[in-house]
């Protein structure tokens, strides 16, 4: 099969390697670690490096079944690499090996092994990984495509309408292996629920033990159907009680948390610009991959809003920014997007020009943030993302205007 490279995290994590840090890799499953491990592989053959000083683990192989624990892991790393050069390890999946962080902390002092791990459960840094190697890891996610890649690089036969293509991106999501298949209803979405099936029995349900599968299941909908929308832990127990379940907020609180530690949500907190502070209330949840969500709720188009909301998230996190909801009196701000000392504020939306009638309110709503915080004398970069092709010039000095497509094409910004 033909290994398509993931450019941007070779550049991120290359400058690590032969490093006294552990790399761990971590993302949902399907995102493409895999095959992401196999690229870190072949670049360093290319290299020069022999193929017995390299050891590839792979725990959903049935090969490396005999590795049970950190006992058959350190014996079996030792039994394999007995060659005196630089050795490199690469464990996929490794917390399908029970206590693997005592074998990989003991391997990891004898210093002339390199060690890159792959998870897909955000618990897998557990305390004792954190507080023995404090400082001596570093932490990659690996998300699903970015448009830029699924149009470029995974496309066989790409529409020349960037349109066409950016609709398909949109109603099928961005997970790899969907580019083995015609893009089509009737052969993505029964792929993207087995995919999804098999992330919730394995690192949720299996990993925590969850009995109420029932109770799983209406949470997961519950968040499926609010997307890009503000809610509590409250008024999710709230819902489920209309709907005749009796659940307490500590418990859905659990639940959310494991979703996001199996990386299918993310959550982001809401911001008080005025008052500088995070709230603790009416977070917002954001999907790793928009087809998990049309998988098993169907495409709307009247949620298209939404989609992009989440796939603006999504980009600002590849590309490393630190993400949060912005407060402003009574006014939202979709994203407050850091970086370094860069800082910006971003509106999304469909459209601001919709028709006669409605204009005037979009208008008013998505960039009154704006006006409110030029008022104030906000100096940080205020960007609205749209769909739209054509923006009015007077509005260029208050904010930025962008079409989605090209925001999530250019890797300048």
């Amino acid at each position: 099969m033909k290994i398509v490279k993931r450019k941007a995290y070779i550049e991120r994590i290359s400058s690590f390697i032969n490093k006294p840090v552990i790399k761990v890799i971590t993302g949902m499953r399907r995102s493409g670690k895999s095959f992401f491990l196999r690229q870190i592989i072949d670049d360093l053959k290319e290299k020069g490096v022999r193929d017995n000083q390299i050891l590839c683990i792979d725990k959903d192989s049935l090969d490396f079944d005999h590795i049970k624990d950190y006992k058959d892991l350190n014996r079996f790393v030792e039994e394999s690499l007995k060659t005196k050069k630089k050795k490199y390890l690469f464990i996929d999946e490794v917390q399908e090996i029970e206590n693997w962080q005592k074998a990989i902390i003991s391997l990891f002092n004898k210093a002339d092994i390199d060690i890159f791990i792959t998870g897909s459960n955000a618990h897998m840094l557990s305390s004792e990984l954190a507080t023995r190697l404090s400082g001596r890891y570093i932490q990659f996610q690996i998300y699903p495509l970015s448009f830029k890649e699924f149009l470029c690089d995974f496309r066989k036969n790409p529409s020349e309408n960037t349109e066409d293509e950016f609709f398909k991106y949109l109603r099928f999501g961005a997970l790899p292996a969907i580019h083995n298949f015609p893009l089509e209803q009737d052969s993505i979405y029964p792929y993207i629920s087995a995919i999804f099936d098999t992330v919730v029995l394995k690192d949720v349900i299996a990993k925590n033990e969850i009995r109420n599968i029932k109770l799983l299941k209406n949470i997961i909908d519950f968040v499926l159907e609010n997307i890009a929308s503000p809610f509590s832990a409250k008024s999710m127990a709230d819902y489920l009680k209309s709907q005749r379940l009796s659940v307490g907020v500590e418990t859905i609180q659990n639940y959310l948390a494991y979703l996001e530690a199996a990386y299918i949500v993310e959550r982001v907190p809401r911001y008080d610009i005025k008052g500088k502070r995070l709230l603790e209330i009416n977070e917002k949840y954001y999907l790793t991959d928009l087809g998990l969500r049309h998988a098993r709720l169907g495409f709307r188009e009247s949620d298209i809003s939404d989609y992009l909301e989440n796939l603006v998230f999504l980009e600002l996190k590849r590309r490393g920014f630190e993400v949060k909801v912005g407060k402003y009196s009574n006014l939202e701000i979709d994203f407050i997007a850091q970086k370094a000392s860069r800082k910006i504020y971003i509106q999304v939306c469909y459209t601001l020009y919709t028709n006669k009638k409605e204009e005037k309110t979009v208008w008013q709503r998505e960039t009154e943030p704006f006006f409110k915080l030029l008022r104030d004398a906000n100096s940080y970069e205020k960007i609205l993302i749209s769909m739209d092709k054509i923006f009015d010039p007077d509005q260029s000095q208050i904010f930025t205007n962008l079409n989605i497509m090209d925001f999530l094409l250019d890797e300048s910004f």
